[in-house]
């Protein structure tokens, strides 16, 4: 991906252009430090995209598996994903960011899984450095009370970290960009999710 960016876009920096892969309970974070852990077949992996573009900053990220996933990994990931979905669907003009994070939480509870819940469900995207970090009052948690309207850009990414040693540990996480409309919000991330699509086999 680096290769790329600097080919198309050859006066840019790459500073903060990156890409990781994670995996078996080093995904339980979002951004843990990569590792030399070779991978092993049935484990659960997490990919990160971060290309930075003249300053402006998107993201990728994905749960896979490799060649085949657990009954507890895909129960857990299918609970997820269930919830990605509905984020993404919540997100519109007019929705205040609290009541898409009590929503969203109220379905984790319903699975017993809201102890396993992570941070917020998303934020603002736009430009991003070292020097200074992302709006505050465009993030998707309980307590920002923002509305969000046409033109406004924002991530949809939950996430549950399972302990090690329970059945299905490991950080399920998926994450999309949407850009709010004046009816709706628009998809922009085009990469698949869920077990029908990332069962990478080798």
């Amino acid at each position: 991906m680096i290769r790329e960016v600097a080919r198309t876009y050859p006066h840019g920096e790459l500073m903060n252009t990156w890409a990781w892969i994670q995996s078996a309970i080093n995904t339980d974070g979002a951004h843990n430090p990569v590792t030399s852990r070779r991978v092993r077949s049935g484990d659960i992996l997490s990919v990160n995209t971060f290309p930075m573009i003249a300053g402006y900053y998107t993201a990728l990220e994905r749960t896979l598996f490799l060649n085949h996933a657990s009954d507890a990994h895909l129960a857990l990931w299918e609970i997820n994903c269930q919830i990605h979905r509905r984020g993404m669907e919540l997100i519109r003009p007019g929705a205040r960011c609290c009541d898409i994070a009590t929503e969203l939480n109220e379905m984790y509870r319903e699975h017993g899984l809201l102890e396993y819940r992570s941070f917020g469900y998303g934020h603002s995207f736009g430009s991003l450095c070292h020097y200074y970090g992302r709006e505050a009052e465009l993030e998707l948690r309980e307590d920002i009370q923002t509305v969000l309207e046409p033109g406004m850009v924002v991530s949809m990414e939950p996430m549950i970290m399972i302990p090690e040693g329970m059945p299905g540990a490991g950080g399920y996480r998926e994450h999309d960009i949407l850009v709010v409309t004046e009816d709706g919000a628009e998809d922009i991330t085009g990469f698949p999710f869920g077990p029908e699509h990332n069962i990478i086999k080798t």
